[in-house]
């Protein structure tokens, strides 16, 4: 099969150099998001292998659970959690499951510019007592589980993560739908509950910083802790799968945190190594805003997740995820989840907002 991408790589730098313009410049004229659609769209590599297999639990870092109806509000149980893929329909194994070559050129040098952009923005200094603030617009799905999926209404989401650098019982906190919520180490009655040291399954600022700012070294350490974690989990080998797992922690690591500059410089142009990484030329995130996606299909799951990024300043945006074919889950096309960052900061107590200030005493 003929190679469909045209030109060398510097051809295609030039291309989306002239695409994407610096950071400083004014908002896209009207019509200028359809010529960078189907230009990006000639920079795509078409990957031939379409060979499918079943479906693959997702790795997410540790999650919120919240407590059944009629249970006391004690705290949030803050634990591991792997999405078994039952929603998906099976599908005949195949030989393959993707491709094995890093990202194509469109993708690359697309990552390559968003690294560049990223790496010039401000350091910031948080100390162990501050928090971390992420509001997000946000809508997942609500249908029954194995059943088709049913996005629920989009509702903002606002959480504050103590960077404290040791092991912490008191995680921080959730305010979702007219509920302030603490995220706290939830253990059954009667044992010692024990706390979650800064890492991967509680990114501060302070632990993203010291992260390698080589990308190679970045993806070796992100593929072991990963493995670290499968291998506590038990996790089957057949329900492992080092690029997309890899693809998936990046996207939790952008989504609720404050990335310092390095880290995410070297995080994009480690992303850009990963086998079947690709651009979704154009991206809407849970606010209606559209931007270029950097996106990667879990062909056993049967969808698509995107990172969507600002098209003119590169500033990331959000996330959604899809499906790429039809499954118990629903058709072709359908939208499973997507999220929108509305403010990130740094404050000094919980429920302090970056815009607003401290909270009042009442």
């Amino acid at each position: 099969m003929n190679d469909r991408t045209s030109g060398p790589e510097q051809a295609e730098r030039e291309e989306l150099d002239r695409l994407l313009p610096a950071p400083a410049e004014r908002d896209l004229p009207p019509g200028r998001h359809l010529h960078h659609k189907d230009t990006l769209m000639r920079l795509i590599d078409q990957d031939g292998d379409r060979a499918t297999a079943r479906p693959r639990p997702r790795l997410l870092r540790p999650a919120v659970l919240l407590p059944a109806a009629g249970l006391a509000l004690g705290g949030v149980l803050l634990t591991t959690l792997a999405v078994t893929g039952q929603d998906s329909a099976p599908s005949p194994s195949a030989a393959g499951t993707g491709s094995h070559a890093p990202a194509p050129g469109g993708a690359a040098v697309l990552l390559d510019r968003i690294a560049s952009v990223a790496g010039r923005s401000g350091e910031q200094t948080v100390t162990g007592d501050q928090f971390v603030y992420v509001k997000t617009l946000q809508a997942g799905n609500e249908g029954e589980f194995g059943g088709p999926a049913k996005l629920g209404k989009p509702h903002e989401r606002e959480v504050w993560m103590a960077q404290k650098a040791g092991p912490v019982i008191d995680v921080g906190l959730i305010h979702e739908e007219g509920s302030y919520l603490p995220i706290t180490v939830g253990v059954p009655d009667g044992e010692t509950p024990v706390g979650y040291p800064a890492g991967l399954d509680r990114p501060t600022y302070t632990w993203l910083a010291s992260l390698p700012t080589d990308p190679d070294v970045l993806l070796r350490r992100l593929s072991t802790e990963i493995a670290r974690d499968q291998d506590a989990r038990d996790t089957p080998a057949e329900d492992r799968n080092q690029a997309q797992d890899t693809f998936d922690i990046m996207g939790e690591l952008l989504r609720e945190t404050v990335m310092p500059p390095k880290t995410a410089a070297a995080l994009y142009k480690a992303a850009a190594k990963i086998p079947g990484v690709t651009v979704d030329p154009d991206a809407v995130d849970a606010a209606g805003r559209h931007g270029i996606g950097v996106a990667r299909d879990d062909t056993r799951a049967g969808w698509r997740t995107a990172w969507i990024f600002d098209p003119t300043t590169l500033e990331y945006l959000g996330e959604r995820t899809y499906l790429t074919r039809e499954t118990t889950m629903g058709g072709k096309g359908t939208l499973l989840s997507e999220s929108a960052v509305l403010e990130r900061g740094v404050v000094d107590a919980l429920r302090e907002r970056p815009s607003a200030g401290k909270p009042s005493a009442t």
